[in-house]
């Protein structure tokens, strides 16, 4: 198994819900209706959207540091951490 971490950039809905991307991954997005929910569904999009680029054959770009990425007064950035359970022989 191999193992990844990528900072998620949480956004504070005004319904108190959360949409959750990803600065390295564009494209992989996810929502959460609280923030429990929400860090749930950042780990299960980061997996899913990690075996699709494995699965395609693409290279995963290298995460951005925390420290890095630019964040509004509704928003902030936790590192999710992600295993790939594929097995390849």
């Amino acid at each position: 198994m191999k193992e990844y971490v990528y900072p998620a950039l949480f956004h504070a809905n005004a319904d108190g819900s959360y949409t959750i991307t990803y600065p390295d991954l564009p494209g992989c997005v996810s929502e959460g209706k609280t923030i429990t929910n929400a860090i749930d569904m950042a780990q299960s999009a980061l997996s899913q959207w990690i075996a699709y680029m494995e699965d395609k054959g693409l290279i995963l770009p290298p995460a951005s540091a925390i420290s890095d990425i630019s964040v509004k007064q509704d928003e902030f950035v936790r590192l999710i951490h992600s295993l790939n359970q594929k097995m390849r022989g």
